[in-house]
């Protein structure tokens, strides 16, 4: 599955979130959201992505824009992540990967030969609106949070 792509509605979700309570999309309709997607809480790269996010928050607090990650591990898993890198962005847990596969980013991988299913690592830019205004696939770590960053900015 493709997920949604730049100019569609982005799928709402309500999902746990790290600190405890859910985290709902469309209650932070009005302002713009960066929803990134990431394998597994304290790997090399994911940890790498985090702390971007995190050392850019007050940018991104700056211009009103929000910014979530999601990966599938657990809400308690995100809070041992999110305190151990002390994290200053939203963390939301999909276990049951419903909203990975309806974002697209539940995709099938392939290391040294063996397939398996795993998250794309992915970033969405959401406007105001609720539409996407920029979808970033196959994400490289360096450098990615500047190029979001200018993109929110030019909303």
């Amino acid at each position: 599955m493709a997920g949604p792509d730049k100019g569609s509605e982005a799928p709402d979700f309500e999902l746990p979130r790290d600190g405890g309570g859910t985290l709902r999309l469309s209650e932070l309709r009005g302002k713009p959201v960066v929803l990134y997607f990431y394998p597994k809480d304290d790997t090399s790269g994911c940890t790498a992505q985090a702390l971007d996010f995190s050392a850019r928050k007050a940018d991104f607090d700056e211009i009103g824009v929000a910014v979530i990650g999601m990966s599938p591990d657990s809400r308690k898993s995100h809070e041992k992540f999110k305190t151990k890198h002390e994290l200053s962005i939203d963390l939301v847990s999909d276990p049951d990967k419903k909203v990975l596969e309806t974002y697209g980013v539940w995709v099938e991988k392939s290391m040294y030969g063996r397939k398996y299913m795993g998250v794309e690592r992915t970033t969405f830019l959401i406007a105001p609106d609720g539409q996407i205004a920029e979808v970033w696939r196959k994400v490289k770590v360096p450098g990615h949070v500047e190029t979001v960053l200018e993109a929110a900015r030019a909303l």
